[in-house]
């Protein structure tokens, strides 16, 4: 009881209340031989002061991109965030706020949630979004549980460039049901068309769902996907990077049924994996089978303008047992630093904003392919992301990296046995030129 703060005299005075002589007693049921013969391995208590020294001991022994230089993105990106969107995070209002139970006194929430929900459907081109996705990873399995509701099929086809993570999930939420998961391989670093066309003859296919631009950071061919699933009666699903969108053709307007992606890319900073946001958003013809609820506004008896939850397809609302998803976690907080930073930029700082992503990413690709021992994977367009094979090995690539304080690419046969001494690389608007350089020149003297 060390950690407890009661003194002595207080815990005597609350055993004499129970009727007790020691703390022992209160375990009086618990037979002798299975309790803890000796005190917890537990250090001794400390003043705050040590506390502090040792929290920050403990701290500093993590990585972060403030004192490295990243170049691993993998579904977490590192970008700019400005100084407002913490400030404003910092209103009691805005950190306290939870799931809005009862909406009718939630208005800021309802409100945040609302014009989330608006930037999302202008960003992706769709009619709707909802809020409350876990993650992308999440939204992305949800996403095909709609498709599997709205087609009355069983099968849902996913391409082997979405994030091997989120493949990971889809099973976990799709095995259970009964849905058969078919993998569509790919053919320099985009799906094979060919496999993908065969893969919907039987038209049997519930959804295919895609990831644009994909987890190697190439462009697939979407509008081609869009139209052979289409041509069968299955709904296409696309998973997509939100700062893409600044330059890449929406969701909307490829064609897609329903959007998700993971939104960690505006307002939000690594955090070590967490918490993130996932967003879901889709045409409405399909609303009433979406996840996680949906705001919308109205007006009161006296015309005054108000924020409502419009849908609210949970199991802890009246749908009970008939949910279409039992999540019930609110990312509010997160989705409003998502909204903060998009409103901020707005269509043509999002636009210039995508473009220095693209910019950086080629730039440092070019200078990386020029390097003995290194080249470029794949042939096709890509975005931010890149794959390079390295003639040695990609672990000992990255250790060598991190004793000039850079963390490298990702070891892509982690995911990808047949991508064996191959790595993937992000670069961001983040990276100056030097840093890049700097990047470049030791690389160099690794392959050397």
């Amino acid at each position: 009881m060390n950690f407890v703060p009661n003194t002595d005299s207080q815990r005597n005075q609350l055993l004499a209340r129970i009727g007790l002589e020691s703390v022992e007693d209160l375990f009086a049921d618990i037979p002798k031989e299975v309790r803890l013969q000796r005190p917890l391995d537990i250090r001794r208590g400390m003043a705050e002061q040590e506390v502090v020294r040792h929290i920050k001991g403990l701290a500093n022994l993590n990585a972060t991109v403030e004192d490295y230089s990243s170049y691993l993105g993998a579904g977490a990106y590192e970008h700019f965030i400005p100084s407002f969107v913490d400030q404003l995070l910092l209103r009691s209002e805005f950190y306290s706020a939870y799931t809005p139970y009862q909406p009718e006194i939630s208005q800021g929430t309802l409100q945040a949630i609302y014009e989330y929900q608006t930037l999302v459907c202008q960003l992706t081109g769709m009619d709707a979004a909802n809020a409350s996705m876990y993650d992308g990873a999440s939204a992305l399995a949800e996403a095909a549980l709609m498709t599997c509701d709205a087609t009355r099929r069983g099968k849902v086809l996913v391409l082997e460039t979405v994030h091997p993570e989120y493949r990971d999930v889809l099973k976990a939420y799709l095995q259970p049901r009964g849905i058969e998961l078919v993998g569509i391989p790919f053919k320099d670093g985009t799906t094979d068309l060919s496999i993908l066309e065969t893969a919907l003859q039987q038209e049997d296919t519930a959804g295919v769902l895609i990831q644009n631009p994909n987890f190697f950071g190439g462009v697939e061919r979407a509008e081609e996907i869009a139209q052979l699933a289409h041509a069968k009666g299955a709904l296409l699903v696309m998973a997509v990077n939100p700062v893409s969108l600044g330059l890449l053709k929406s969701p909307g307007e490829i064609g897609a049924d329903i959007a998700v992606g993971e939104g960690q890319a505006f307002g939000n900073p690594l955090n070590f994996g967490g918490p993130y946001l996932g967003f879901l958003a889709t045409q409405d013809k399909f609303v009433r089978r979406m996840p996680g609820r949906i705001v919308g506004s109205a007006l009161d008896k006296n015309g005054r303008k108000g924020y409502v939850l419009t849908l609210q397809a949970r199991e802890q609302h009246i749908r009970r047992e008939k949910a279409t998803s039992n999540i019930c976690s609110n990312q509010a907080l997160c989705a409003l630093a998502f909204t903060m930073h998009l409103s901020a930029l707005g269509k043509k700082g999002i636009k210039e904003l995508a473009y220095l992503n693209l910019q950086n990413a080629h730039y440092a690709a070019r200078e990386i392919a020029k390097i003995p021992g290194m080249c470029l994977a794949f042939s096709g367009p890509f975005f931010h992301e890149f794959v390079v094979h390295s003639k040695i090995e990609p672990a000992k690539v990255n250790a060598l990296l991190l004793e000039e304080r850079i963390i490298g690419g990702l070891d892509l046969a982690r995911f990808y046995p047949e991508l064996d001494h191959h790595l993937l690389f992000c670069v961001t608007e983040t990276k100056r030129k030097a840093d890049i350089d700097r990047l470049v020149v030791r690389l160099g003297e690794i392959q050397c």
